[in-house]
This record gives structure tokens, sequence and C-alpha cells, in this order.
């Protein structure tokens, strides 16, 4: 009712619908964890394309099976990833370039913005075409191709004064992507000079370690992923041109999958040159887990360092292109993996295994990258590590599990709301109908099996879900049900002869 009626008359009142529409979240945002030429360390940096990676984090390295795995995902259809670069960590091994600019009270010392030998590239010169040329100067900073990204920066009307709004040391830090001022700023300004080659000269840091991607605590390694907002999927190219991920490490980066409800995608050791080799593997790596799947074998691509040269690399960025293809174009319920699984950019595999081959894999979880003729190479395997046949466990397929987890997630954000409102029965009405709303959808999409609704999906809020013990302890208690569409992973086709016709006409 209007708080006040004062005329005779005819009052409006709008009432809230108690429609709150829950957003689906992301599936197929992927995070990658490893070594790059540059960029920020230990820091979730999000791109849209591989250009953003060469422009971040230097493009192609060849001492970053990171940034191969990147540029394979983008080209087999993904459109999101969140980069960690990771560094060695030990002092004086992972150091920044550093340039002084010399001026009559004392040298500026301008660093890197990063550790790397990218920052022995970069050219800074100084001017002072500025608007007061006895108290400000400029700051031309060039990264130039083809080793750098050809990127000019220029910053001007810069200050040595710590009280002015355009004080150096303030506007590089928010305003420069390629260097900083080490140290303290002398009262005069530099002179002008022409560029110069750097005083002291960046380090990479050396062969990073599982330590370091996956480290005991702290918030550095796959860890630096939790302050990013979410992904779905993570990869853990190799740590260097011939080191494999430790078993261990791929338990830990599973464990923490499974507290961010993500997938991680576990790449075939450099032994897995065989099927015994990589059933052997397999058992080694002993990672029964419904949040992580393993592909065999590696892929051979061309690499466009070498002249194009054919080499090995692992799958997990060119998997996770086809998921996310797969999310755009089908729905995250529909298995990443058949004839519209093509892997871009694979001129062959490892390993080329036969049918038969295929059926000594399957049964334990691994998921098998074929060669067919016509068709080309393509994921054909749609199993968690949980799916081996021995474990029989519910999340046996990776659409089945990955929808689970887009749901639990979307709901998880969706019904915040719900926190601290009035825990009775027009709350558990209104929580239904936002649950059911959402769930409903995703049924008239085809997420789920059955013909109508109420095969599909259940969704439970009342007094039997919430006891009064509930209410009273402050829990309300929603009970969500669906019917997953699981895979035709095996198509058996019965023929019969009809007998002849014996008898006359």
């Amino acid at each position: 009712m209007p708080a006040e009626l004062t005329y005779p008359g005819v009052y409006i009142e709008e009432l809230p619908s108690g429609v709150r529409t829950i957003v689906g979240v992301s599936t197929s945002t992927t995070a990658f964890v490893g070594r790059a030429r540059k960029g920020p360390e230990n820091e979730a940096t999000v791109i849209h394309s591989f250009e953003d990676f060469n422009r971040v984090f230097g493009g192609l390295w060849d001492e970053s099976r990171m940034s191969f795995a990147v540029r394979q995902y983008f080209l087999n259809g993904g459109s999101t990833a969140v980069i960690v670069r990771v560094t060695r960590g030990v002092p004086d091994l992972a150091a920044k370039a550093t340039f002084e600019l010399s001026g009559p009270a004392g040298d500026l010392t301008i660093e890197a913005a990063d550790p790397g030998t990218w920052g022995d590239n970069l050219n800074i010169g100084v001017d002072h075409d500025t608007r007061d040329p006895a108290t400000l100067f400029n700051l031309v900073i060039e990264d130039p191709a083809p080793a750098g990204s050809g990127d000019v920066e220029i910053l001007r009307n810069l200050s040595v004064d710590p009280a002015s709004s355009s004080f150096v040391t303030k506007v590089l830090e928010q305003r420069s992507k390629f260097v900083r001022v080490s140290g303290t700023v002398a009262p005069q300004m530099p002179d002008e000079a022409a560029p110069a080659p750097p005083t002291t000269s960046g380090a990479d840091g050396g062969d990073i370690r599982d330590v370091d991607v996956v480290p005991p605590s702290g918030s550095t390694g796959i860890y630096a992923l939790d302050r990013t907002d979410i992904f779905n999927l993570l990869c853990l190219p190799p740590l260097t041109t011939a080191d494999d991920i430790d078993p261990t490490t791929y338990a830990d980066a599973a464990a923490f999958c499974e507290e961010r409800r993500a997938m991680l995608i576990v790449d075939p050791p450099s032994t897995s040159t065989d099927i015994a080799a990589a059933v052997a593997d397999h058992d080694t790596l002993n990672l029964p887990n419904a949040n992580a799947a393993l592909f065999f074998p590696r892929l051979k691509m061309a690499n466009p360092l070498k002249n194009n040269l054919i080499e090995e690399f692992v799958p997990c960025g060119a998997v996770a292109g086809v998921f996310a293809r797969t999310d755009s174009q089908r729905g995250v319920w529909k298995a990443p993996a058949g004839q519209d699984a093509a892997l871009s950019g694979v001129s062959e595999m490892s390993f080329n295994m036969t049918d038969a081959e295929n059926g000594q894999l399957n049964p334990r979880g691994i998921n098998a990258l074929r060669m067919f003729p016509l068709i080309g190479p393509v994921v054909w395997g749609a199993r968690t590590l949980a799916g081996a046949d021995a474990l029989a466990s519910e999340w046996k397929y990776i659409p089945v599990r990955r929808l689970a987890l887009y749901i639990e997630e979307s709901l998880f954000r969706g019904t915040k709301w719900v926190v601290f409102e009035p825990n009775d029965a027009p709350l558990w009405a209104q929580i239904r109908l936002n649950v059911g709303a959402f769930m409903n959808n995703l049924f008239r999409q085809g997420a789920f099996a059955g013909t109508t609704p109420r095969d599909a999906y259940f969704v439970k809020c009342d007094s039997e879900t919430t006891t009064q013990d509930d209410v009273n302890r402050g829990i309300v208690n929603i009970a969500v049900g669906f019917a997953p569409l699981k895979p035709a992973e095996f198509v058996v086709i019965q023929i019969q002869q009809m007998a002849g016709q014996t008898g006359g006409a």
C-alpha cells in the first residue's frame, strides 16, 4: 500500500515480481600456467587472442612450451584465456634490464617492468620538447621488432618533483607497460639523450620447476588463479622442452581444480610412446579424479620458430580449444569429441593407434586422439580420469561432469541474494521460482535427458529440505537434480537377414 493516502483518487504502486534472473557462467575460460618470455610474474592476466599474448607475454618462445599451447588453444577455437607467468623464483636468476639516464644531479635509473632478456631489446631516450623545458622532460620507449612487439611509448611532460602530478615514478607505474623507475629520483632532470643500451642485462631465470608451478603454500604459481574471477579449464604445459609434469604436481593441481569447480587437462608424458607405455604412465599417475581428463598421444605440428619444421607438442592447448569451440557451437553438455572435434594445425599424431589399441585405452579412462582418413585429426574420447570402467563412477563422462560444474557455479553465484533474507515459505517459493527458471532454460536448450521438465530435472526447497532446526541455525537447503545426457560412446547396429520365402503365391 502507498505510504500515505491523502486525496481521493487512484494510486499506483509497483510490486516486486520476485524474479531474480540466474545467469549462467562461462564454461571454457582456460588457465595456462608456465614460462613466458616477458609479462607480469605470478599474476592472473586475462587475454582474448594470441595477439594479446604476443603483446603482453612476448609471443612464441622456444623455451616456453606454454606459448605454443596458448597458440594452439586460440587456433582451435578458444576465446578467453588466463595466463600466469612463472619464473624460477631465485634471486639474481630472474633479473630486470636497467638503464641509467644521466643528469647533473645524478642518474635516473629505469628498469624493465618485468624480468627477462626481453628488456635488453628496449630503446629509451630523453628529450626536452615540453611545455616547460627547464623542469619537464619526455621519455621515448621503443620495443623494436622483430625481437620485440614494435610498439613505441611516448610519455610527455614528466617531472622529478615528488609533489608534482606528473612525477615520473607515478606516471611510469600507471601508464607504461614497458618500464618502471628503480630507486630514488635525482632532484634534477636527466639530460637529453639518444637511446642507449642497458647498463644491466635482464635474465630469464632459467628453467622453472614443479615447485614453482605448484608451490607448497602462498599465492604464486597456480594459486595466483585465486585472484581471478573464474576459470573452467587448467593446462600445465611441460616446464621445459625436455621435462614432464610430475604426477604429484598433477594431483595437487586436480585438487585445486576441485575447489574452483574447474577441470584439469592432463598431457601424456614424453615416455608415452606406445599403448603399453601409455597404460603404464596412466597407472603411475594414479589420479582417479572426476575433475581431470587425460589425452593421448602427443601432437606433431609445425614450429613457426624453426622454419615450420615438424615437432612434437603436448595436446592440452589444442584440446582446450576444442572444448571451447564445442561449448560455443553445441553447449557444455555436448561431448567435446567426435568428427566435429577436429584438431586444427595438426600434421600427425606421435602415435597412430588402431581401433583395437583404442579399445585398450578407453576402459581405463584414457582419451584417444586419432587420425582418420578424410576426417583428419580428431578428439576421440570423452572420459574423465574417474571414468575407468572398474571405478563405476557417476562422473564417468566429461560433458556430464562439466555440466554439473556449470550448474553448481551458476547457482552458487546466482543465489547469493538469498543470504540474510527471512528464512520462511515466501523465500523458499522465490528460490524455487528462480532456480526452476534457470533449469527449465537449460532443459529447453537440450541439456538434459527426458521429454518433459518433470523427467529432466527437479528443484526442491520447502519445509522438507529445510527443517525448523535448520531455520534456527540460519540454514536454507536447496535440492537440485538433473537427468544428464550421456554421450553415445558405443553405437551398436543390429543386422538380421530375412529368411527366404518358401510358400507359393
